[in-house]
């Protein structure tokens, strides 16, 4: 039987000017495309939700709606879909607002028939990419898609080489860290771009179970084993087979339990708890802790043989402290994650970003992250002042006025190194830039029009706009 031919991408073209719908829709045929004419926006979102366009072009003014209302309900119910803008000269302010709302690009009337040929093609291959991406990420990545590793410091640029270095390995992981630095990221991520990714991945916090769970968790146990076994039970580290156990809080496992584990994972079985039988295991053990291991090795907490079995190789996070320029990018990432769908973008004033910036942050990355969902609970605008953060954080004593705002040059300098790097390394191509950066899209286009970037100028030219 012969294969489908794959569909045509589909454009919806929005304006109440007939030659102007009939000028696109000659170019989108022209280049294989199936077109859709509409003389206004509930029109077009009629359209939309019959048949999810791969392409929408409208303009800023309808007879019915602006452009960037049109634009704001769209994505709340097909936000992967890119939005051409077209815009009469006096209107190109309206359209540069409406890219921080999603927008892919916007065309100024009049225009060449080669700058909307270009642009079709750009959207429609960024919606492509989009959604392979989105299909790759959750046949590949899982739930580390969605993690908090995020940093352009030299510290985590050095925690991402270690793991890319060390997730196609079956070699065990220590992973070292206070807490809230993001030690469980880092193990699903080894996990998750490993060769195990399509194995299970299960993590136990060895700190707050009694021993007695823990052992039974790991291990398994019989029916009739003790009080309330009614029937067999497998162990995590026999579920897990092929995939991953992680160990949080390893520094909390009983000596005698040290013991069972180390021949586990020397002897790759295991014997549930009142069972005579032994299992063949096949895991891999990622482990992590904020205790000094060494210290408890020392004083006879921590057994050396074990230590040393876990310490194939260690992972050290950084603390927030000292990693100061990912605080605007993780703060940023935390503002788009949490936003509500189809909510207008969210930005810390600078004088709120230096507050952020001169605390110390005990508790981490974990500790912004709760920082920022408070934050964006009470805001009322768009902009996040000083009096929108939490108490605690509006009493923290401010850099000296005259220093923050060079501090916040050096780390937007910093920002458009990466982004012009980025850019390079990828051929201009903004979802893969963005992707590389660990940033969502809308960032990159507004970091983009904030820094004077452009795809058609200073050398970063190529697709995905």
């Amino acid at each position: 039987m012969p294969a489908t031919p794959p569909r045509p991408p589909h454009v919806v073209i929005a304006d109440d000017q007939e030659a102007v719908r009939e000028i696109c829709t000659s170019v989108a045929t022209g280049l294989g495309y199936r077109a859709t004419g509409v003389a206004s926006g509930r029109e077009a979102l009629r359209v939309c939700e019959q048949e999810p366009p791969d392409v929408l072009v409208c303009d800023v003014r309808l007879p019915d709606m602006g452009g960037v209302e049109l634009l704001k309900r769209l994505k709340q119910s097909r936000p992967a879909v890119p939005v051409l803008l077209m815009t009469a000269y006096g209107t190109v302010g309206t359209a540069v607002e409406a890219m921080k709302l999603g927008a892919t690009d916007y065309l100024t009337k009049p225009f060449e028939l080669e700058e909307l040929r270009l642009l079709l093609q750009d959207c429609v291959r960024q919606g492509q990419r989009e959604q392979e991406g989105r299909a790759a990420r959750l046949a590949v990545r899982g739930p580390y898609a969605g993690g908090n590793l995020i940093g352009v410091s030299p510290p985590m640029q050095r925690v991402f080489r270690l793991i890319g270095k060390v997730a196609q390995s079956r070699y065990s992981v220590l992973i070292l860290g206070e807490s809230g630095t993001g030690k469980e990221v880092v193990a699903r991520a080894l996990h998750y771009l490993g060769k195990e990714r399509d194995r299970p991945f299960l993590p136990v916090d060895c700190g707050a179970l009694v021993p007695s769970l823990i052992e039974s968790e790991l291990f398994g146990y019989v029916k009739g084993a003790f009080t309330g076994a009614h029937h067999n039970h497998e162990g995590l580290l026999e579920v897990a087979d092929g995939g991953t156990v992680f160990l949080d809080e390893i520094g909390e496992l009983p000596v005698d339990l040290q013991v069972k584990l180390l021949r586990a994972i020397q002897e790759k079985e295991i014997r549930p708890v009142g069972g005579t039988r032994r299992v063949k295991i096949d895991v891999r053990i990622v482990a992590a802790t904020n205790r000094d291991l060494q210290a408890a090795v020392a004083e006879g907490r921590f057994r050396k043989d074990l230590f040393f079995r876990l310490n194939v190789v260690s992972i050290k996070l950084p603390p927030l402290r000292e990693r100061p320029l990912d605080i605007p990018l993780l703060a940023e990432h935390f503002l788009e994650r949490a936003a509500p769908t189809g909510s207008a973008p969210r930005q810390f004033s600078e004088a709120a970003l230096a507050r952020l910036l001169s605390y110390d942050w005990p508790g981490n990355v974990r500790e912004l992250e709760n920082c920022v969902e408070r934050t964006l609970a009470f805001a009322a605008g768009p902009r996040l002042e000083v009096e929108d953060l939490p108490s605690y954080l509006q009493q923290v004593r401010a850099q000296p006025v005259a220093a923050a705002p060079s501090t916040i040059r050096a780390i937007a300098e910093v920002e458009r190194e990466a982004i012009l790097e980025a850019l390079q390394q990828v051929k201009g191509d903004k979802l893969l830039a963005a992707k590389l950066l660990g940033i969502g899209k809308t960032t990159i286009y507004r970091k983009l029009k904030e820094y004077a970037f452009s795809a058609r100028a200073g050398g970063v030219a190529g697709g995905g706009r």
